[in-house]
């Protein structure tokens, strides 16, 4: 039903900034909760952020609240994951995620998965 593609990542120093898109296709995009989640190397995936449907209520991880901002543009069948204050710690692959729900934190709940976008932050 969603076909999903992250762009945006690369290699930045920390303190710094990086802006993730996620374009989605298909025709229940506007109707699904995304989210992201992200892989460090050697690590499980995690989750960093989620959005309703309707961009109306957003949900961060302790570890990136007040530093990252998740927004939506249906309009444009786009997400964004803006990424500010960068730390080491913030590298991994950063995967955009799709729900048949229209708001959720539950990984096991996203249905549809992008390739993954590889960020670097370099100290």
């Amino acid at each position: 039903q969603v076909q999903l593609v992250e762009s945006g990542g690369g290699l930045v120093q920390a303190g710094g900034s990086l802006r993730l898109s996620c374009a989605a296709s298909g025709r229940t995009f506007s109707n699904n909760g995304m989210g992201w989640f992200r892989q460090a190397p050697g690590k499980e995936r995690e989750f960093v952020a989620a959005i309703s449907w309707n961009g109306g209520s957003t949900r961060y991880a302790d570890s990136v609240k007040g530093r990252f901002t998740i927004s939506r543009d249906n309009a444009k069948n786009t997400m964004y994951l803006q990424m500010n204050s960068l730390k080491f710690e913030d590298t991994a692959v950063y995967y955009c995620a799709a729900s048949e729900s229209t708001f959720t934190v539950t990984s096991t709940r996203y249905n549809y998965w992008g390739q993954g976008t590889q960020v670097t932050v370099s100290s």
